[in-house]
């Protein structure tokens, strides 16, 4: 059946009605964008870009500094406030992966660590860190009684796992990087600081090890962890997680916000029998489409000047159009076929392992990982078993049979470096 062309009357109409949409659900900010370009007599273009660029502004501050309420978890549960008020210093922080956001230092707190006037080693430090909002991904509520900073209350955000820093004052401190995987971060370590937490679940959390994380531990009881994936280059791929789970970032953004964070409000997964609330207040739903717009922003970061060589790449970039057979799966712009198809568990260079994590997703299967920005998550496959991108290139070379030469191992692991 034909459709009569849209008018141009009835196109603005339904942008606008869309905007509002989205307007409604990014809060202030977006509405006083849109009434600032209003005022101005800006033309539709400017209107849309300028909501845009209010939502996006939004989802970073969600990214970075919103809990969705978890502090129930992370203070009413696990007690980590009162592991941080007495055991958690700066040194032990870093050793752990937490990192320091260094725009967020006072010209003194930078001079004191840097001739040694302000103590790493003891806690009150991380706490007074914490009340300057510059630990990445963890937001703290101070009180000071008596003349005493005490940490109250304490959550976790996305900037947690996917963010790291440029270590450009020193390792673990520097300027943020959001959407980086933090691979330094051992997640499972931390949690085990927990007292509310018994012997068994520690052991099982201390074996995941850095930027390692089960998503489904906590539903299925079983411990198998997979590496901390990049928030980034994900603008134009609806299946964003390694198995491809959700057709959008909101969908694994809820079931992280709720199931894993402990946010305040709900996430249902039919496929898996999954229902969970926290709360009675959905702390979550509102900001899901601003958090997502500021993800979708966030390009893969560009192969360092210097990293690859770029003769050897352009014979790799041969070998993977060709011998390698990797544009078979790792299609397009994007690199990856995920927005088509998903793949069967024996297809992964990670499998066979027990238990096998796809069995224990939504879809039992496996999506094509996007290749740009390859270079900076290290290591590779969904379980870390690859160290290197010359690691990546091998395994497939012999568990696919590809007869490869060592010398389009080489340069195959060269093109990758170069994405």
């Amino acid at each position: 059946m034909k459709h009569a062309p849209i008018s141009l009357r009835a196109a603005q109409a339904l942008r606008a009605a869309n905007t509002l949409r989205l307007l409604r659900l990014a809060g202030p900010l977006g509405l006083v964008a849109a009434v600032a370009v209003a005022c101005g007599g800006g033309s539709s273009t400017d209107s849309a870009d300028a909501t845009q660029a209010a939502l996006v502004a939004q989802g970073r501050q969600i990214f970075r500094f919103d809990t969705f309420g978890d502090e129930a978890q992370w203070t009413d549960v696990l007690k980590m406030h009162d592991v941080i008020n007495a055991a958690v210093d700066p040194v032990t922080a870093l050793s752990v992966g937490l990192k320091v956001d260094a725009e967020a230092l006072p010209a003194a707190v930078v001079a004191g660590i840097q001739n040694g006037s302000v103590d790493l080693q003891s806690p009150a430090t991380t706490v007074a860190l914490l009340k300057l909002n510059a630990v990445v991904g963890v937001k703290g509520v101070v009180e000071t009684v008596n003349g005493v900073d005490r940490l109250a209350r304490v959550g976790i955000t996305c900037a947690l796992c996917h963010s790291t820093v440029d270590n450009s004052f020193s390792k673990g401190i520097g300027k943020r990087l959001d959407g980086w995987p933090n691979r330094d971060l051992n997640p499972g370590a931390i949690m085990a600081l927990s007292p509310a937490l018994d012997l068994a679940t520690k052991a099982a959390l201390n074996s995941w090890g850095p930027g390692k994380f089960d998503p489904r531990y906590n539903v299925d009881g079983l411990s198998k962890p997979v590496v901390i994936p990049p928030a980034y280059g994900l603008a134009g791929i609806h299946r964003i997680t390694v198995t491809g789970d959700g057709e959008d970032i909101a969908y694994w953004n809820r079931y992280v916000a709720v199931a894993e964070m402990g946010g305040q409000g709900t996430v249902t997964e039919p496929r898996l029998n999954l229902r969970i609330t926290h709360g009675t207040d959905d702390l979550v739903s509102a900001k899901l489409p601003a958090l997502q717009a500021y993800q979708l922003s966030l390009g893969a970061p560009p192969a360092p000047a210097g990293s690859f060589d770029p003769v050897a790449a352009e014979r790799g970039r041969i070998v993977f159009e060709g011998g390698g057979k990797c544009v078979a799966c790792h299609s397009g712009g994007s690199f990856t076929d995920a927005n088509t198809r998903l793949h069967p568990p024996g297809d992964s260079m990670a499998e066979p392992e027990t238990p096998s994590y796809a069995s224990r997703s939504a879809t039992r299967l496996y999506r094509t990982s996007p290749l740009k920005g390859v270079w900076q998550h290290a290591p590779y496959f969904h379980d870390g078993s690859a160290a290197t991108l010359d690691d990546v290139a091998q395994t497939y070379n012999t568990r696919q049979s590809l007869g490869l030469s060592a010398q389009d191992v080489a340069d195959l692991a060269q093109y990758l470096k170069s994405l």
